[in-house]
């Protein structure tokens, strides 16, 4: 079921994003890695030492969270790449990699880039998909176009020795036709949630032949979402009835597109990390669908969280609520609370997962302004 959820998130980022980019443009996006740290100062402040709200389902107003770097930290393993080695896709097919000296790693979060980078072959990494926006990305190439649609010529001058990929970009027909170019194509399983990055990991660094590498970013990744989590419980209400009732919309403006991301989207693993109440669970919401004034109503969140390109493509939270009058029939409407974050970090989950929900916990329980 959730590979079904993925193709269906793929089709409706793809629409949005679509709507928002430049007919055929080829260009990069613009640079998340370039964002100022000096923008979010408590992003490295212990949850503790800061101004926590009294009650975290009356706070006033909107705010970002963010990350403290926008850097990809390498594992301290410098085990070379056991090649060539063959592996079964997720797509049930047997691809064999001769060679890790010219990597294409692409998705619509650019979870599997940070992945790369984090096993410590971001050096031998040739271009990017739109999503990948971290330090030491910024000259890479761009190999999709109109959003998060694969471009083969541009693919092909870049004589990547192996692609990493899955089903949330494409059209497969590309796929293919690198495949007929010789190209060792590793269709990664599309499944992202917090709970899924160790089977991530192992698949690329299989895939990469570092076996070695993936089993120590799994025991770190691991070490930093323990402590992540073991933070943020520190603080969550103990009473359900004073937790954040919380709910993910999707939304681009442009495209006039609105979703609701419910239980197994993704998003449902980032409130329950961050010890909110998961409404879209409560009324039956699973995947990802069109959202429905009616379902908005019932579920009555405190909080809205939303991609931060998305909340900008309606005119901010007062252009939400023009656009949705059912944003105002709800406690989050009331308070105009929508907690926003940046495109290409939401739900990349990956390397980051830790450092997410870390950020979304700032902004949920020691609220900055949003800028």
């Amino acid at each position: 079921m959730r590979r079904v959820f993925a193709v269906f998130l793929a089709a409706s980022l793809a629409i949005g994003l679509a709507g928002c980019a430049q007919p055929g443009a080829d260009a990069a996006t613009p640079d998340a890695s370039a964002t100022p740290v000096d923008d979010c100062p408590q992003a490295s402040v212990p949850l503790a030492d800061l101004d926590l709200v009294d009650d975290v389902r009356a706070v006033e107003g909107g705010s970002t969270a963010c990350l403290s770097s926008h850097a990809i930290t390498p594992i301290d393993d410098d085990t070379a790449p056991d090649l060539p080695v063959t592996v079964t896709d997720s797509e049930d097919r047997e691809v064999t990699i001769t060679s890790a000296d010219r990597i294409l790693p692409i998705d619509i979060s650019g979870t599997i880039a940070s992945t790369v980078f984090a096993l410590g072959l971001g050096d031998q990494v040739v271009g990017r998909d739109a999503s990948t926006q971290f330090v030491g990305t910024e000259d890479l190439p761009v190999v999709t176009q109109s959003g998060h649609s694969l471009n083969a010529e541009a693919i092909l001058e870049l004589a990547p020795t192996v692609v990493l990929t899955d089903t949330t970009i494409g059209p497969k027909e590309v796929r293919q036709q690198l495949r007929d170019a010789g190209i060792a194509v590793v269709v990664i399983s599309s499944d992202r949630r917090i709970d899924t990055t160790d089977e991530l990991v192992t698949e690329i660094a299989g895939a990469l032949g570092v076996p070695t590498r993936g089993a120590a970013l799994i025991e770190r990744l691991a070490g930093e979402l323990d402590d992540a989590e073991a933070e943020i419980a520190e603080i969550v209400p103990a009473d359900e009835a004073d937790r954040a009732r919380m709910l993910f919309l999707y939304v681009r403006g442009s495209a006039n597109v609105y979703y609701i991301f419910g239980e197994d989207s993704g998003a449902d693993s980032l409130i329950d990390a961050v010890g909110g109440v998961d409404v879209a669970e409560e009324i039956g919401w699973e995947g990802m669908k069109p959202m429905t004034a009616e379902a908005l109503v019932a579920a009555k969140p405190d909080v809205l969280v939303m991609m931060t390109d998305g909340l900008e493509s309606v005119g901010g939270i007062d252009g939400l609520i023009e656009r949705v009058p059912a944003v105002a029939q709800t406690p989050a409407g009331t308070h105009r609370r929508v907690i926003d974050m940046a495109d290409s970090e939401i739900l990349s989950f990956g390397p980051r997962s830790a450092e997410i929900i870390s950020a979304l916990a700032r902004a949920l329980y020691a609220p900055e302004p949003a800028k």
